[in-house]
């Protein structure tokens, strides 16, 4: 399948973790042939992060410029999203974390994101885990991030214009571009 290069086309890639969802969504932005920007979300809290954070940046050359985003994702879509330029956020998921630790009004966030991808100037592909096959949280923050990221990633799905599963690596694709004809 080939990379999204279309006007305000969204790709969300769901998975668990080190499900491959990452590495994945990095091929296909650079199949894209176009100039590239990662959208960082993660915070550097503990050395087992900034670990991660390294190897994430290591996978990347020089064509990509990175972009640390902690809360305002919606203002970083629409300063960086341009008709030549593909934007990878990585990934929704540790946004969401951000915004309930910072105890922003989650809703209106969410929101906030919803209006900026509907009217993204160029492709975006966003990175987010699929957290609802496990066992119920057992305290209440948690289940109330369980919930936040599964309607999270409903309503991104939703509008996304392709929504690709990775598990082992291996990219299923849930929805797929409509052709011209349909």
């Amino acid at each position: 399948m080939p990379a999204p290069t279309a006007r305000g086309a969204v790709t969300l890639v769901l998975g668990g973790a080190r499900s491959g969802k990452s590495r994945f969504a990095e091929q296909l932005a650079a199949a894209s042939g176009l100039s590239l920007v990662y959208v960082a979300t993660a915070s550097a809290h503990d050395d087992e992060m900034r670990e991660r954070i390294a190897h994430h940046r290591a996978r990347r050359d020089d064509r990509w410029r990175t972009v640390d985003v902690l809360l305002d994702l919606a203002g970083a879509l629409d300063a960086e999203t341009e008709p030549d330029r593909l934007v990878l956020v990585d990934c929704l998921t540790l946004w969401l974390t951000n915004v309930m630790l910072a105890g922003a009004d989650i809703d209106a966030e969410i929101e906030a994101l919803l209006v900026a991808l509907s009217r993204v100037s160029g492709p975006v592909i966003a990175v987010s885990n699929e957290v609802g096959y496990g066992i119920v949280p057992d305290n209440a923050l948690a289940r109330a991030f369980r919930d936040h990221q599964g309607r999270l990633n409903q309503r991104v799905a939703a509008l996304s214009t392709r929504v690709t599963l990775v598990a082992a690596g291996l990219p299923l694709d849930l929805k797929l571009p409509k052709a011209p004809n349909e």
